[in-house]
């Protein structure tokens, strides 16, 4: 059994999880083992998805390190290239794959968590470290290519002032066409395992070439990982962002099995703004 109780034979047939699952797991060709991927076959995915041109770190098992190393998790990923993974643990698992997908973007967030660790010590965080976590764990990113921007800021109007029912109902077509959601967050995954109402991330828009449009998964990761660096460059490195916007992330369209007008009407998730509206992204603008 792992770490949630998942099995890894249900997860590819099971109807309970989002459809996002199984459908990461094929795209980086995950589903060919029997069985929960050791931290071992996770590298060697990572480096014969990418063609050998694999710049990422090494996935190492948890049980492999010593006991007595008493670094701090992205100290070690930062001076080893070595990421700790928990054996038959999907939250890491799901780690792993935000690596393997956005890799220059993970090796910036390791860089800045690490920067802070030596100005400031491991305790208390900083609140650029907390930001950063937060989007790691729970981040959605927001695809916009270039000649969508002034479509797409009708709908991140939206989901700023929380009009969720315009967003996601009104606003359905535009989703996978002028918006193409991502998620960052490898917390967001293992939810998304079994999904429960009140599940939410946060979301951050970025600009992306035309050609994402028609590039295949491979493609599309490298140019939105440049996007995604660049955009929380633009952001200080969130030293300055005080908060991403919350997506609930069952309203995002085809994320969820029962997308129904009922199911958009419940405020108990679909909560109306109260206070002022997290905008700072807004409007998005040509690059």
């Amino acid at each position: 059994m792992n770490s949630n109780g998942t099995p890894w034979s249900s997860v590819f047939s099971d109807s309970v999880q989002s459809p996002l699952v199984p459908q990461l797991l094929q795209r980086l060709n995950l589903h060919r083992y029997d069985t929960f991927p050791s931290a071992t076959q996770l590298q060697h995915t990572a480096v014969t998805e990418t063609g050998n041109k694999w710049r990422g770190p090494r996935f190492k098992a948890q049980s492999a390190f010593d006991e007595k190393d008493e670094r701090y998790y992205e100290q070690i990923i930062a001076q080893d290239a070595d990421v700790p993974t928990r054996e038959n643990d999907w939250h890491d698992l799901f780690n792993a794959c935000i690596w393997m997908q956005f890799p220059k973007t993970k090796w910036y967030l390791n860089r800045l968590h690490t920067e802070d660790i030596l100005l400031y010590g491991q305790h208390p965080r900083t609140k650029r470290r907390n930001h950063i976590t937060h989007f790691d764990e729970c981040g959605v990113v927001l695809a916009v290519p270039q000649q969508h921007v002034s479509g797409a800021n009708t709908v991140l109007r939206h989901l700023a002032q929380h009009e969720w029912y315009s967003a996601f109902v009104d606003c359905h077509s535009l989703w996978g066409r002028v918006i193409h959601p991502r998620i960052f967050g490898h917390a967001n995954y293992e939810m998304l395992l079994h999904p429960f109402i009140g599940l939410t991330g946060k979301w951050m828009a970025v600009i992306v070439h035309d050609s994402f449009e028609r590039a295949d998964f491979s493609e599309q990761n490298r140019l939105l990982d440049e996007a995604i660096e660049a955009r929380i460059r633009a952001f200080d490195g969130f030293a300055r962002c005080g908060a991403l916007p919350p997506l609930p992330l069952l309203g995002v369209p085809g994320w969820h099995h029962s997308q129904t007008s009922a199911f958009y009407a419940n405020q108990e998730y679909f909560r109306p703004l109260r206070g002022q509206a997290r905008d700072e992204q807004l409007p998005l603008r040509h690059q």
